[in-house]
């Protein structure tokens, strides 16, 4: 039983949205991440860390929940900025079920556990992405779905995923870094950040917090151990 994370896997088996358009890193990427998958077992449990499936609702994602339920393990999902199938906890939970799909959990306004640890998240909030201006609503909205996850922890120690990175070079959100340093989170992981944007992502740690990406093209669509057995 190990912990993994990657994010951004961007499927699209019912949409006509071929990744591979954004480079040839993408080439293949849904036959490299089964692969890669496939060296998992199914104790393991992945955390995906947004940007999951194209699909407009979540009748259109089935076929991307479907394939992701067949790969080994426990997956938990997060939001991403390109996940408009996203709804409510208590209707995709109930979408799942009504479905066949049981390996699949979903990581909002809560924790979940493994072993000894609280995984927390949320999407998190991106500066950039208002482009009128800092959409001061969302951002606190954020905040508070952050805070809401680290509360459930109830004092175990945190690992942290975000879709946002909560800072690169060139830019920071200190109200999502604050919450992370308020509750004495230790690491950090993240994704969003594509082809040349990762030479800006933060990989190491800052002000006591150790960031990685996991964004799936940065990864070689092969999920980052986080945790041995």
């Amino acid at each position: 039983m190990a912990l993994y994370a990657i994010g951004d896997l961007h499927l699209s088996l019912t949409v006509n949205k071929p990744m591979d358009i954004f480079g040839a890193g993408w080439t293949g990427h849904v036959q490299r991440l089964e692969e890669a998958f496939s060296q998992l077992r199914d104790g393991d449990v992945t955390v995906l860390c947004g940007d999951t499936s194209w699909g407009i609702d979540l009748n259109e994602s089935l076929e991307d929940f479907r394939f992701i339920d067949r790969l080994p393990g426990e997956k938990i999902i997060l939001k991403g900025n390109h996940d408009y199938w996203w709804n409510t906890a208590a209707k995709m939970n109930a979408f799942f079920a009504g479905n066949g799909i049981r390996s699949i959990s979903i990581l909002h306004n809560n924790c979940r556990f493994y072993k000894e640890y609280a995984i927390c998240g949320t999407r998190g909030w991106f500066y950039e992405e208002e482009q009128s201006g800092h959409n001061e609503k969302v951002l606190n909205r954020e905040v508070l779905r952050l805070e809401a996850s680290l509360k459930a922890a109830e004092g175990r120690p945190v690992l942290a995923f975000l879709h946002y990175p909560p800072l690169y070079m060139g830019y920071r959100c200190p109200e999502i870094i604050r919450k992370l340093q308020e509750y004495q989170v230790r690491q950090c992981f993240y994704g969003h950040l594509h082809g040349p944007a990762h030479k800006r992502a933060i990989e190491g740690t800052v002000e006591n917090v150790a960031y990685s990406l996991v964004s799936a093209d940065y990864l070689g669509f092969v999920p980052k151990k986080i945790l041995n057995d």
